[in-house]
């Protein structure tokens, strides 16, 4: 072969097998997602901050600050960190230095009574290089000072890591500011239920004992049986167990109160029952149907000698919707558009003085509200002589309620 046309061929072979090369090297980059230091490093930090948010989103306690320690020293980048309590006390400590504890519950004291952060210079030892304690009180807006935190720093702390402990502090804050939060709704809860249990109508237990009474020389039977779904009522309706309950634990309540109304009035009381199985076990605010229904009943024979009441409960998509609705009276509209939603009048014929409705369906309406959101408040639509039909909506599933 001329050397030309070797040389040639040669240097086809290299280019070729450089571009092979070439290909290989590149193929692989192509096929994975290449992320820089700086996008891993902000992954990183929120997943930390997300750790650390749980355990605090109940509070600062012995336990949430011992779980949210961790976290808090990777986010601060700290040798150790400590967490204290309003009063200076010690809550957690995180990582070495030990024998620096009583010097930050010292510091977490001063910090928590200027509200400012205090700098304590750690001299060095022979094996160990000097140190500083950072002390940044946890300061929440209107609220004070919930506690303080503690950052064993290397050396004389810069500027950025000042701004970095001050920053991780605010977050901390920004989480007990939600567990507040959290909690007021929870005793907001537990005292609307108190008052909805407070309003369940002195007239309905008069009268049920009454009737139950009626029965025990005519029919002793019937009478046992009353007083079993009086108690079993009761029970329901002043239990001490949750905020929440399930539509068929409401549902059966809600029997019992019809079976005593039924028990007076006789055939006087139709009722309707229209239930999509697939919902029975939506979540819903405890006593949410029993003022709809009891307002129906009263509304139903108000000034007539028969009323109906008809309950459905339908299978909406990712909703339920459950309907309570009466054939009486009905009611004013410019009452419910004035929101006075608590000053129906109930009862047969017009209202006495100081006996208006105390049933609380504005409460039902914020208790929806709060725990779903404004698209889930009553709908009531009514008018004199027409009737009245209350509607609620709720959501088969949100995360954070359970019964």
């Amino acid at each position: 072969m001329p050397e030309t046309a070797m040389t040639s061929t040669v240097v086809a072979i290299i280019v070729g097998a450089a571009l092979i090369a070439g290909a290989l090297v590149l193929w692989p980059r192509t096929r994975r997602v290449v992320t820089t230091p700086a996008e891993r490093a902000v992954h990183t930090a929120l997943h930390t901050a997300s750790l650390a948010a749980v355990p605090l989103r109940g509070g600062l306690t012995d336990r949430s600050a011992q779980e949210a320690a961790p976290h808090l020293r990777a986010l601060t980048g700290a040798a150790a960190l400590g967490v204290a309590d309003p009063d200076g006390t010690l809550l957690a400590w995180d990582g070495p230095h030990s024998e620096l504890v009583e010097r930050f519950i010292d510091a977490a004291e001063r910090a928590i009574a200027t509200e400012r952060p205090v700098l304590v210079s750690v001299p060095g030892r022979a094996e160990q290089s000097a140190r500083t304690l950072i002390a940044q009180p946890l300061l929440i807006e209107n609220a004070g000072v919930a506690g303080a935190l503690g950052v064993v720093s290397s050396g004389q702390p810069g500027p950025g890591r000042l701004g970095a402990v001050a920053e991780v502090a605010r977050y901390v804050c920004g989480q007990l500011e939600l567990a507040e939060l959290d909690a007021s709704r929870a005793r907001l809860d537990r005292a609307e239920v108190r008052a909805l249990r407070a309003q369940i109508s002195p007239h309905f237990i008069y009268n049920a004992l009454n009737t139950i009474a009626s029965f025990v020389r005519t029919d002793p039977d019937r009478a046992r049986e009353l007083i079993l779904e009086f108690a079993d009522f009761t029970r329901y309706s002043f239990r001490t167990a949750g905020e929440f309950t399930v539509l068929s634990d409401e549902l059966r309540n809600i029997e019992r109160y019809l079976a005593l109304e039924r028990a007076r009035f006789g055939d006087a009381l139709e009722v309707r029952l229209q239930i999509a199985p697939e919902v029975l076990g939506v979540v819903l605010p405890f006593l949410a149907l029993q003022p709809l229904v009891e307002n129906a009943v009263r509304h139903g024979l108000a000034g007539t000698k028969r009323g109906t009441i008809g309950i459905v409960a339908e299978d909406a998509g990712t909703d339920c919707v459950i309907s309570v609705e009466d054939d009486g009276v009905g009611i004013d509209p410019e009452l419910l558009r004035s929101g006075a939603l608590d000053a129906i009048e109930t009862g047969s014929g017009p209202a006495r003085s100081g006996e208006a409705a105390h049933i609380g369906l504005a409460n039902v309406d914020d208790r929806l509200r709060a725990a779903f959101g404004n698209d889930y408040g009553l709908v009531v639509e009514t008018a004199p002589g027409a009737g009245t039909k209350v509607s609620l909506r709720v959501p088969k599933f949100r995360a954070g309620i359970q019964a």
